[in-house]
């Protein structure tokens, strides 16, 4: 039998069933075309949120701002983390600043702060930047395994 994984598209939010096997052939999102699953985080904003946190491969928000020293040392990270996880993880950034009443609903204290969803709901948090390696141990003591 076959599983499959439903979650929707980076680009145009569209809900896709892409059956487990297949997550690593580049699948393409029935809506608009576009490849699913990209390697490249996301853009999160108040208009796709709700969308993006569903599905069954979970998400890792990165809140940052662009003023914010470790918030913009800890990109290349985040960006590595998002090459490494497709597939098995998806990745998006919400800029706190651009959506503040966004990170307010999230209720962000300090940046950058990474926020683990898993269907939909939080389930798990931290504050502050990691390195690659522990970053991917936090992920891995939550369920999400490289």
């Amino acid at each position: 039998m076959t599983t499959s994984l439903t979650f929707p598209c980076p680009h145009c939010g569209g809900m896709n069933r892409v059956p487990h096997e297949r997550i690593q052939e580049h699948p393409r999102c029935g809506h608009c075309q576009n490849t699913l699953i990209t390697g490249q985080p996301t853009d999160l904003t108040q208009a796709n949120f709700a969308r993006q946190i569903r599905g069954d491969l979970p998400l890792l928000v990165d809140v940052w701002a662009a003023w914010c020293g470790p918030c913009q040392q800890f990109a290349p990270t985040f960006q590595q983390a998002a090459e490494r996880l497709k597939g098995i993880c998806r990745l998006a950034k919400l800029d706190s600043e651009a959506e503040s009443a966004l990170a307010g609903e999230l209720r962000i204290r300090s940046i950058p702060t990474l926020i683990l969803f898993n269907n939909g709901q939080e389930a798990a948090r931290l504050s502050g930047a990691l390195p690659l390696a522990q970053l991917l141990d936090w992920l891995s003591q939550h369920g999400v395994r490289p």
